[in-house]
């Protein structure tokens, strides 16, 4: 069975019942995720012993916000589109990654996936083990953000994805977050808050963002069927919760309309159907590793 198969399987209702958003649900997630962050940010901020493992920890946290921005370009998280742009704005302005331009690119990854068209695919895969060091270090990730949001304030960025509509709020948004970067840097002057609070947090939790993120199509096929050009993930359920349920990314892919609470649901109805899946992240990497030198 094709995924496109299991769609047309899918009764109505049940249909209505998966994709039907419920206004505590995102909620609830959202005050656990950022409790979690300020918890651990106070901790930090107070010098408790031991404070600097913690830096890593905040790092998680904050960079794998990622995956409710990545939620809220389709407005599934919470009952109101409003709040869903205005997170996950926010959430772009914390990671580097503007929330106009990310919805047009996410998007164009869901029409196209592993396919041409794909904009994921403008960024190759390592193929070598010195590579996958490179990818998983996050740097080229920050280097490249840094390039993209420059290129969008200044009008450089027209990527076929991007409609012309929304370059112009493209734009304004990237230069927002420049003058909020400005003023970030700015405030190293006379505190020393958002280095050890944000700053080296992040760079610390990014490379264990790029892990989880390469087993969402690393090493797929080169296929239209959902089911067999993305992978689903088993993991904890303290991953599930941190990442918003995307390790369910299969189902995602085959409805990207179903909010994120829903995934655990939908998953039930699609297993004996999956083609690709990995048993964890560790083990996946194990495996990404092995194919190559």
């Amino acid at each position: 069975m094709t995924h496109s198969d299991f769609l047309k399987s899918l009764p109505s209702g049940r249909r209505a019942a998966l994709t039907a958003r419920y206004p505590g649900q995102g909620l609830w997630h959202l005050a656990g995720h950022m409790g979690a962050i300020l918890g651990t940010g106070g901790a930090i901020a107070a010098a408790i012993p031991g404070w600097p493992l913690l830096l890593p920890v905040q790092g998680v946290l904050i960079v794998f916000l990622f995956t409710l921005q990545h939620e809220c370009t389709h407005r599934t998280p919470f009952a109101s589109d409003r709040l869903c742009d205005w997170v996950g704005a926010t959430i772009g302005a914390l990671i580097l990654n503007p929330f106009t331009w990310f919805r047009y690119f996410h998007f164009a990854h869901h029409r196209h996936t592993n396919q041409p068209g794909d904009p994921e695919l403008d960024s190759r895969k390592p193929e070598t083990r010195a590579e996958w060091l490179w990818h998983v270090s996050g740097l080229p990730l920050w280097w490249g953000s840094a390039r993209l949001i420059w290129r969008l304030a200044t009008g450089r960025e027209h990527p076929a994805y991007l409609p012309e509509r929304v370059r112009a709020r493209a734009g304004r948004e990237a230069r927002v977050l420049l003058a909020v970067y400005a003023l970030a840097v700015l405030s190293l002057i006379w505190s020393d808050a958002v280095l050890w609070l944000w700053l080296i947090p992040v760079l610390l939790g990014q490379p264990f963002l790029r892990l989880y993120l390469l087993a969402e199509h690393g090493d797929c096929p080169r296929v239209s069927d959902m089911f067999a050009n993305t992978r689903t993930t088993f993991t904890t359920a303290m991953v599930r919760f941190l990442a918003w349920n995307m390790p369910y990314h299969v189902e995602h892919h085959v409805m990207p309309n179903v909010p994120f609470d829903r995934l655990p649901a939908l998953h039930r109805l699609m297993r004996d159907h999956l083609q690709v899946t990995a048993p964890g992240y560790l083990a996946f990497s194990r495996a990404y590793l092995a194919r190559r030198r």
